[in-house]
């Protein structure tokens, strides 16, 4: 078995349009790469890896390949995550599990980033392509602050650019390239490339291990942040308001985590779907109520007192259906 030791580690995050992104950035890489390559693709928790693994075979001499557990990391290699699952690195070895939702995602590359700096430091390069809100922004900042390097497909050259833009208007950015021209960065960099042992900041470390489930030891969390009256949407757990990084975010012992756009949209839709229930509840009181009158001659106060009652909840259908179209 080949075991030598890999130095250089290229991890690479999308969403929305990453499938096309990645089959450019495949016909941008040289025949040989002196680092092995990660990829996390948003994808749903049914798809079919080897649809995607086959594409990007097909436009890169590379190896590719769907990440398993435990295995040695090699040069020459790249390594897709695996659809609901998230995908980490450690030194030498892939690490493949079922670990807590990250922005809802999972895989979810923040946790590849993160991980890749806590094991990697400096010798890590980071790149961002195509996608929808936030995702990678904080696992970009670990990287820069772990002596990384940060790359960002230019905005205007992606189908879908809200992922680069949160990164750039979060953290200073290295290099800010169309994708064809980061297959020709990432080959400059890693030709005769040697990296400068770099110290990785302790709440780095941390997430990453919390990742992994190797640290869920709520006293631990305070190298991450305080307390907040805010509760886990997945879990119900106290949420820790994460502020070390640039961009905001609120995690909870067990692992789930979220950016502050991310747990404001997963709060008006957890309202939302509160609101739908109470009013099918409501609809169900009142058809009750409607059916129990029915038995009655109009004139009998059982009658008039369910009809009553039936047109208070009615009224108050209406507002909660009102309030529902407000929302935003």
């Amino acid at each position: 078995m080949d075991t030598q030791e890999v130095n250089n580690i290229v991890v690479v995050g999308t969403s929305a349009g990453g499938f096309a992104a990645l089959s450019r950035l495949m016909g941008s890489l040289p025949k040989q790469l002196n680092a092995a390559m990660f990829i996390v693709i948003h994808v749903g928790r049914s798809s079919m890896n080897e649809v995607i693994l086959k594409h990007l075979q097909n436009n890169t001499s590379l190896n590719c390949k769907v990440a398993e557990d435990g295995e040695y990391i090699k040069n020459n290699t790249i390594y897709l995550a695996q659809a609901d699952h998230h995908l980490l690195v450690e030194r030498n070895k892939v690490v493949v599990q079922r670990g807590a939702y990250e922005n809802h995602w999972r895989p979810a590359i923040d946790v590849l980033f993160r991980s890749a700096a806590a094991a990697y430091d400096s010798c890590v390069t980071g790149i961002i392509l195509t996608g929808l809100l936030d995702d990678g922004t904080s696992g970009m900042s670990a990287i820069q602050r772990s002596g990384g390097v940060c790359v960002v497909q230019e905005p205007s050259d992606a189908e879908f650019p809200d992922m680069p833009n949160n990164v750039i208007n979060n953290i200073t950015v290295d290099q800010i390239l169309p994708i064809e021209e980061i297959g020709q960065f990432i080959t400059r960099r890693y030709t005769n490339h040697i990296c400068v042992p770099f110290d990785v900041p302790e709440d780095v470390k941390l997430e990453a291990e919390i990742t992994k489930r190797r640290s869920t030891d709520p006293e631990k969390l305070t190298v991450l942040g305080d307390p907040t009256m805010l509760t886990c949407p997945d879990c119900g757990g106290t949420l820790r308001k994460v502020e070390q990084e640039s961009i905001t975010r609120y995690r909870c012992y067990t692992g789930h985590t979220f950016t502050e756009k991310i747990l404001e949209e997963q709060q008006r839709k957890s309202l939302e779907d509160s609101l739908w229930v109470a009013i099918r509840m409501m609809e169900e009181r009142r058809n009750l109520l409607n059916n129990l009158s029915s038995g009655y001659t109009n004139g009998d106060d059982i009658v008039q007192s369910k009809v009553r009652r039936s047109d208070d909840i009615k009224t108050h259908i209406d507002r909660l259906k009102s309030m529902l179209m407000d929302m935003k």
